[in-house]
């Protein structure tokens, strides 16, 4: 109980943090303040994570429940942040961002990674709890759960990852916000217990590059192909069924009505 009660302070303290900082940097001038956002939402979503991470070692059960109120938190304060490079790229292909402007996310998202680690381990090295006082003495080291997992294999599980997640985002639009968020955040619960033994469930490649990246067991271009890749064609995926297939589909059945309208008409 005090390895989760210490963890529980730990991620309130970092949402509490960044929730700070984020209405600080958000309410001055506009044209970075977007790119601030972007900075602080991904420090704390991949902190949280990292402290998420560390946690499911002692308490998975407790460790995934978290996983989803702290997804609720994210959506709840991140007030159009994407924290995600697999959602600035999505946004990009729809038109709604540009392609510096993307790009300037992306960097931003990857950079906030970097550092949400760093400080992660600036905070362990407390020894709070057990479970931080054994992982600073290990160095921080951590297995990649790629070390026996099948190439192809970690790619389809990160591939349906992202794709379940966006698919879930796209279908639950015409929701309420308050039902939106909680069905997208049980979705990604569910999704973290399928796939997490196998890849980690990580579907994101700024948080991969934080959490996964560092670890033994695998190397730089197998985490590419998994974290960076598997999401874009999970994303890909999504928009293809969604935008394409389901809407030309649609549209065939809207023009088969209209004609048979006509017809009936005419006669």
């Amino acid at each position: 109980m005090a390895v989760i009660a210490v963890s529980l302070c730990a991620l309130l303290l970092v949402v509490l943090t960044c929730e700070i900082v984020r209405k600080l940097l958000t309410g001055q001038r506009r044209d970075y303040g977007v790119y601030a956002a972007e900075i602080i939402s991904t420090i704390q979503l991949c902190a949280c994570s990292h402290e998420l991470k560390l946690l499911s070692e002692d308490a998975p059960e407790v460790a995934l429940t978290l996983t989803y109120v702290i997804t609720v938190v994210h959506a709840r304060t991140f007030r159009g942040a994407a924290g995600n490079p697999v959602a600035t790229l999505e946004r990009y292909w729809c038109g709604s961002l540009g392609g510096a402007c993307a790009l300037r996310w992306t960097a931003c998202q990857l950079a906030a990674a970097a550092v949400a680690g760093w400080g992660m381990q600036r905070v362990w090295v407390f020894g709070l709890s057990d479970l931080h006082a054994r992982h600073a003495r290990s160095g921080f080291a951590c297995v990649s759960p790629l070390e026996n997992a099948h190439l192809l294999e970690a790619v389809a599980v990160e591939l349906a990852c992202a794709f379940t997640v966006h698919a879930t985002a796209t279908v639950t639009r015409g929701l309420e916000e308050t039902y939106r968020v909680h069905a997208i955040a049980a979705v990604i619960t569910a999704v973290v217990y399928a796939g997490g033994s196998i890849t980690g469930a990580v579907f994101n490649p700024a948080l991969a590059f934080s959490s996964q990246f560092p670890c033994t067991g695998s190397t730089f271009a197998k985490n590419a192909l998994v974290y960076w890749l598997g999401p874009v064609l999970g994303m890909a995926c999504s928009l293809l069924l969604f935008n394409k297939v389901i809407t030309a589909f649609t549209s065939k059945s809207t023009s088969h009505m209209d004609q048979n309208l006509k017809k009936q008409k005419r006669n």
